[in-house]
């Protein structure tokens, strides 16, 4: 039994972390040698290209049946066959990358609410607990 959960093949579903795809995911259509692999998101607008496994995060998810080699039709039928997007987007790693950029898109006054929030958040709590606290 391996630790090791994700492997980079055929199929597999990675996020990009570089150049102008940066954020999108797409999948691994074919390995070109032990640097590269050539990445297709016919779903997210990402070009069929060849792409640095060190600017692919692998993720969890993997299109199966996919041969090697597939066409761009060939992944997209696929990828809505799976509702690939949708996956991705109900997964925990998709919702915190929102939450994180929801935050860093904040202005001023979103960061000011924010915080009252918390502290509104903090107070029923502490009074919840201190009430528990007090009864028992």
């Amino acid at each position: 039994e391996s630790n090791f959960k994700r492997f980079v093949e055929v199929g597999r579903v990675v996020l990009l972390k570089n150049g102008p795809s940066a954020g999108k995911i797409a999948v691994i259509a074919e390995i070109i040698d032990h640097n590269r692999a050539i990445v297709d998101g016919p779903t997210t607008s990402v070009p069929r290209q060849s792409f640095p496994y060190k600017h692919l995060s692998l993720t969890p998810l993997k299109l199966t049946g996919l041969p090697r080699g597939a066409g761009t039709g060939a992944v997209r039928k696929l990828a809505e066959k799976e509702a690939l997007s949708e996956k991705w987007e109900k997964s925990a790693w998709a919702q915190r990358r929102a939450a994180v950029e929801k935050r860093r898109l904040l202005n001023d006054f979103g960061r000011f609410s924010v915080m009252v929030a918390k502290k509104q958040r903090r107070d029923v709590v502490r009074k919840a607990v201190h009430k528990a606290k007090k009864s028992a």
